[in-house]
């Protein structure tokens, strides 16, 4: 019988690429999910029943447990940007994540690997990279050998990022960004699929593997290389941290007074302190290189997928060159 990878979070951004991959390998893919009826899109993935979605909650022991009985490899992908309602930064991302990596040690999981982030600090004053520091270092202390993977910011077909302000482009003629000088190194979610594959065959070494793709630039050049991609002309406006600030404060006051029912999906005082971190690979960290993997340029994907944010969507090109044509 092939062998069977569970993926908690399989359903998500990054999780589908993976499950994908893993089906490619031959691999049964378990996709752990806390809404299975809306992940049956991961089921085509491979051939019939061998890519399924079940129920699981990261916060329930039971659940992960049930999840992970006669797995041969276990990933985790499970992280909020967004503390609401029990899904809490340490509860999802510390103590979660532990659980996983103690109840895959306990049942003799041959392979764990754990998607992390940049800037994953348990020291730090913000509570989503406090809590990835915090879950890294549960994870070893239950698995050692597992294998963790710290991203940069990912973008891809679904990102929230490049997708969000394309958007917004397209609607306004100015494009407001705080942290402008921020430094990003964004990588491609099927390069991270590709490294979390790797930790599944044995192909990586136990440790610390931080990706970040070979574009490192600033969040406002960012905007400009997606504003070129889509063909728009916008201003980049950088707005100053207290605005910010003032922002964040509100967005996320409105969610407390709702107790969550109106999620903070503009900017949360969280991430604003992120914002304004450097997101790029530390020198002399292990990395893509140390997996074999050569990672996609932002200019090489991006047209993909952002085409649609474009004056004329995919016609845009042929407009654009049909104006040049001779009039008879």
């Amino acid at each position: 019988m092939s062998k069977l990878v569970t993926i908690y979070g399989g359903s998500g951004f990054v999780g589908r690429y993976i499950a994908r991959r893993m089906a490619k390998e031959g691999w049964r893919v378990r996709v752990a999910t806390r809404r299975p009826n809306e992940a049956i899109f991961v089921r085509p993935y491979g051939v019939v029943g061998q890519v399924e979605p079940v129920l699981c909650n990261i916060r329930d022991e039971a659940s992960v447990a049930a999840a992970m009985a006669g797995a041969d490899a276990v990933v985790n992908c499970v992280g909020i940007l967004n503390a609401v309602g029990k899904n809490k930064f340490d509860a999802v991302q510390h103590e979660g994540a532990g659980r996983i990596a103690r109840l895959a040690a306990a049942a003799g999981v041959p392979h764990l690997v754990h998607v992390s982030a940049i800037g994953a600090n348990k020291d730090s004053d913000s509570r989503y990279a406090e809590s990835k520091g915090l879950g890294e270092e549960a994870v070893l202390a239950a698995y050692p050998s597992a294998v963790i993977l710290r991203p940069s910011v990912i973008f891809g077909n679904e990102d929230q990022f490049f997708n969000r302000f394309a958007a917004m482009a397209r609607i306004s003629p100015v494009l407001p960004v705080f942290g402008a000088s921020t430094r990003f190194q964004p990588v491609h979610v099927e390069d991270v699929a590709s490294a979390a594959v790797k930790g599944v065959l044995g192909q990586a070494a136990p440790g610390i593997y931080e990706l970040g793709g070979p574009d490192a630039l600033s969040f406002a050049d960012l905007m400009q290389v997606m504003l070129k991609t889509i063909h728009r002309r916008r201003l980049v406006l950088p707005l100053p941290r207290i605005a910010g600030s003032v922002l964040a404060f509100g967005c996320d006051m409105v969610q407390a007074v709702t107790l969550g029912l109106v999620q903070n999906k503009v900017l949360t005082g969280d991430q604003l302190k992120n914002l304004y971190r450097d997101n790029v690979v530390a020198p002399g960290a292990k990395g893509f290189a140390d997996l074999g993997i050569t990672p996609s340029a932002i200019a090489a994907v991006l047209p993909d997928y952002l085409w649609p944010y474009r004056p004329s969507g995919q016609y845009d090109a042929i407009k654009a060159s049909a104006k040049n044509l001779r009039k008879v």
